[in-house]
């Protein structure tokens, strides 16, 4: 009953509050308290998106843009860095303390702090039903493909295709989903089917 409390003091506030200030934030989604926003102006919240307290998102830049697609819910602690436009699918599980970001540093000139280089950004998205574990840093230039599962702890630069399990650091391919035996099978041992 306390969490039920919680979520509908969370739906109260974002909408006499915070919800004003996005570019659009859909009436049945809500964001708990957050630690930081910047620019919310460029910040778009589709249908029954759940954001949990002490999200940190920052875009930097007037063409940056965040795109939260429909029945996507985002854990505890979540920092978010965007630079040019991160899409989130739809029906997608963020769980807590993940870190994402489109923005590496330039650092080729030693005599200048990296913080004070150009900023690189590099095209970032997250495919639909997506589940992203606990603790896992996703890089800019990451592209995830629809139904990737990605294990806790993992640290995500690159691409991964449609409905894989990837996991490490830096995180690998780990299994993938064959859809004539209606299973998940180990990578190596699909690629090495492909081959006869």
């Amino acid at each position: 009953m306390k969490y039920l409390d919680k979520r509908l003091f969370w739906f109260i506030k974002t909408h006499l509050l915070y919800r004003w200030f996005f570019n659009e934030f859909h009436i049945t989604s809500y964001i708990g308290t957050p630690l930081f926003l910047k620019r919310c102006s460029n910040i778009t919240i589709k249908k029954k998106v759940r954001i949990f307290v002490g999200s940190r998102i920052e875009l930097h830049g007037d063409q940056a843009k965040l795109i939260i697609n429909e029945n996507t819910s985002i854990g505890h602690n979540m920092h978010l860095i965007c630079g040019g436009e991160i899409i989130i699918g739809k029906n997608t599980t963020i769980s807590s303390n993940v870190f994402i970001n489109d923005i590496d540093f330039d650092y080729s000139k030693i005599d200048i702090s990296v913080m004070d280089q150009k900023q690189i950004v590099k095209k970032t998205s997250i495919g639909d039903n997506c589940f992203i574990g606990f603790g896992t840093s996703i890089q800019a230039g990451t592209i995830l493909g629809k139904n990737v599962i990605v294990g806790a702890n993992s640290f995500v630069r690159g691409s991964f295709p449609d409905y894989t399990i990837i996991g490490g650091v830096p995180a690998k391919i780990l299994k993938i989903y064959d859809h004539t035996t209606k299973e998940w099978v180990p990578y190596k041992k699909q690629k090495n089917n492909d081959k006869k």
